[in-house]
């Protein structure tokens, strides 16, 4: 099992389908995994995961460092529907890439999941970009606006990521260039 970390806009759910196909795998989005448990859950229940939907201002008012720790409070809030998914894709035996930007590399060093070791099974890579404004650009390339708002964020969280998975010991390799990326990071996993 690989999960694929990486903030939004730096292209890693580009690499993840590639990685998939490489490995032989499925893949799975973790922002599937993230709109189910914010259908099914109230803001007291995780209040962070329900923070931007209910209090945008405030969210649009926090300077990087606000954002950078609301970022990884929803992904902190989501790490057991994660570990849950991980269990069973271990009890299953199958092959699967989970990838998004929810994913804190810290739950590839998780020694269980569930009842299930790790064991090697369960890697981590993260995925990031050095430039602010190449995020910027593959938002507009992407969804045809200009974000720089959420293109900042990002960029702040990729670079969080990195740092944290290097303290962490897990591979993260930069997206561009493009044309050797996939390359890079099977040789990273492997």
């Amino acid at each position: 099992m690989l999960l694929v970390a990486g903030a939004s806009g730096v292209g890693k759910s580009s690499v993840s389908y590639r990685l998939a196909a490489w490995f032989g795998a499925a893949i799975t989005p973790v922002d599937d995994i993230q709109v189910a448990v914010k259908r099914v859950t109230t803001p007291e229940q995780m209040p962070m995961l329900h923070f931007f939907d209910n209090h945008r201002e405030e969210y649009f008012a926090m300077d990087d460092v606000g954002k950078l720790e609301h970022i990884v409070s929803v992904s902190t809030e989501l790490l057991p529907a994660l570990e849950a998914v991980v269990a069973n894709r271990l009890e299953e035996g199958r092959r699967v890439v989970l990838e998004g930007d929810f994913i804190l590399p810290e739950l590839a060093t998780r020694q269980c999941f569930g009842e299930f070791a790790n064991g090697g099974r369960v890697r981590g890579l993260v995925i990031y970009e050095d430039a602010e404004a190449q995020i910027v650009a593959n938002y507009r390339a992407r969804e045809g606006t200009q974000q720089l708002v959420r293109a900042r964020a990002s960029h702040t969280y990729s670079n969080w990521l990195r740092a944290e998975a290097e303290r962490l010991g897990i591979p993260a390799v930069a997206a561009r260039p493009w044309e050797t990326v996939l390359e890079r990071c099977i040789a990273a996993v492997s």
